[in-house]
């Protein structure tokens, strides 16, 4: 089977030894922040934040393969099937949080509550027709139609303490009320490592080790973790540096990183699945027209992103995008493939556009929380002018942007979004982002509604083996850029600056990362020093 993880860089191994963190005595507190507000609910669940809190809080049936493809067995103990049924046999020593057995009613109510809430991820269950209990430790899934991906989805199936949740029902329509939303708000229902002690959605969310997790927990995990919301950089730098901190966010400016790596700071990385998505809005004049996002594509300056998110001269934030799908996952072309700016082709394009520059005035937005972008927003105003295209740049808060990007109408001619394979296949990357049925959602604001486009994302889910998937999301890649909604900036890579305090096997060790975005963050598998 091909691997569908991106391969690991040179910079990747070199940060796993720029600091040796000694971890002294057991347990502490681990401090580390994030820039949106995590989400506690999993079935609400979407973002990095959320996905950290929920893979601590929640577990699933199966993990993904540490240091290469795959999954493993986690709450289930085993599985078989394909096509469009699959068989789980759990394990039978698993509680929750509450002191409640797992069982094979949880893992079905947890399927049933995704899918009436239809939030977070619950559109990966879309085709799962039924979930039925065999006996207490067996579920079986049922298919409409086949889903090549569908044990890689269940690491964002997070099972949920039905006894509790059906205790505390709130308010709402039906026999299920708000299905536990407005109590999962402030409490876990999970089976989780650890559970929550408190959770302020504009400051933090404390958590704590369960006592009664049915895996090993070495003393040395943090007794409790707190993550804290919105911190400025200027602020966590500080807080780092004076030890009152001990991992920060991903979003950090590249200076600011390479300046706490300066002052004893270890990085830490993450590759993941994903790319940096510069998205056009296909549906507002100029970009409604093929040849003018083409301009765009071609003028962009790939070269000069790459060195803007460079932190020191072996680690980085990114490596140069080779196509609309990063290196390592199906249908990508090669990694010497990096796509570089043709200002010619962009001025050919350009001339076969309906539209005169003239006449042309574009909204460049960039997300507030996240400021690298704002030199992105430069970057790109200096490169479209040059093609005598005007731009205002706007900066739009994260929670704004999610709200105005529901309607074509609002959505910003120009939008910068990480985005990454939530499963970690690429059907979890492209199908949110490019298939119609998806358009209005954050990862979205393309509102691309393209057949052929469609017909490959679907031929890329139900192919019946690799070589059949392999093909479809190659032809895909090309299809995209043909028609070229987005500006396919660069394939990222996460980099934390963090003290020496604590140890993160998952975040500096190539043959334990888990090359899905935040679970190297699995707070049992880390050390703090107390």
């Amino acid at each position: 089977m091909k691997s569908i993880l991106k391969p690991i860089t040179a910079m990747a191994l070199a940060s796993s030894v720029l600091a040796a963190p000694v971890v002294a005595n057991a347990g502490g507190t681990l401090r580390l922040d994030e820039v949106a507000v995590g989400e506690i609910d999993p079935s609400k669940a979407s973002d990095y934040a959320d996905s950290i809190l929920m893979f601590n809080l929640y577990d699933t049936l199966v993990l993904p393969r540490q240091g290469g493809p795959g999954h493993e067995p986690h709450l289930a103990e085993s599985w078989e099937g394909s096509g469009t049924e699959y068989t789980f046999k759990l394990r039978s020593d698993v509680n929750f949080v509450s002191g409640n057995p797992m069982t094979a009613e949880d893992v079905v109510f947890s399927l049933e509550r995704m899918k009436a809430m239809g939030k977070g991820l619950s559109y990966l269950f879309g085709n799962v027709e039924s979930a039925e209990a065999i006996d207490e430790h067996t579920v079986k899934f049922t298919l409409s139609t086949p889903y090549a991906p569908f044990v890689a989805s269940l690491v964002r199936l997070p099972i949920v303490d039905k006894q509790a949740i059906m205790a505390n029902l709130g308010e709402g329509e039906g026999d299920m009320k708000d299905w536990g939303e407005a109590w999962l708000s402030s409490n876990t229902a999970g089976t989780g490592a650890y559970q929550i002690v408190s959770h302020n959605p504009q400051e933090e969310t404390v958590m704590e080790k369960n006592g009664g997790y049915f895996l090993d927990v070495a003393e040395a995990a943090p007794d409790q973790v707190r993550l804290r919301y919105g911190l400025e950089a200027a602020t966590v730098r500080t807080l780092i540096s004076q030890g009152e901190h001990d991992i920060a966010s991903q979003w950090l400016p590249p200076e600011v990183i390479k300046a706490l790596a300066n002052d004893g700071a270890q990085l830490l990385t993450e590759s993941g699945t994903g790319a940096f998505y510069v998205k056009m809005n296909t549906t507002k004049a100029p970009l409604d027209d093929a040849e003018c996002r083409l301009a765009l594509a071609n003028a962009f300056d790939y070269n000069a992103a790459i060195k803007m998110i460079a932190v020191t001269d072996d680690v980085s934030q990114g490596s140069a995008a080779t196509g609309a799908i990063p290196v390592g996952m199906f249908g990508a072309n090669p990694a010497g493939d990096g796509l570089s700016r043709d200002l010619e082709a962009a001025k050919t394009h350009l001339a076969n556009c309906k539209y005169s520059p003239e006449d042309i005035n574009l909204e460049l937005s960039w997300i507030a929380e996240v400021p690298v972008e704002e030199r992105f927003a430069l970057l790109m105003q200096a490169n479209f002018a040059e093609l005598g295209i005007k731009s205002e740049i706007k900066k739009l808060p994260w929670a704004l942007f999610s709200e105005q990007v529901s309607k074509p109408e609002n959505t910003p001619h120009i939008s910068q979004l990480f985005v990454n394979a939530v499963t970690g296949d690429p059907d979890t990357l492209l199908y949110g982002m490019y298939h119609s049925s998806a358009a209005g959602t954050w990862q979205s604001p393309e509102y691309l509604s393209d057949a052929k486009v469609d017909e490959l994302l679907d031929a890329g889910r139900t192919g019946a083996d690799d070589a059949a998937r392999e093909a479809a999301y190659s032809q895909l890649n090309d299809r995209l850029m043909e028609i070229a909604p987005s500006v396919y900036g660069y394939d990222r890579q996460s980099v934390f600056a963090a003290s020496t305090r604590v140890k993160a096997p998952a975040l500096s060790d190539p043959e334990k990362a888990f090359g899905l975005d935040g679970m190297g963050f699995t707070f049992r598998l880390m050390e703090v020093a107390d």
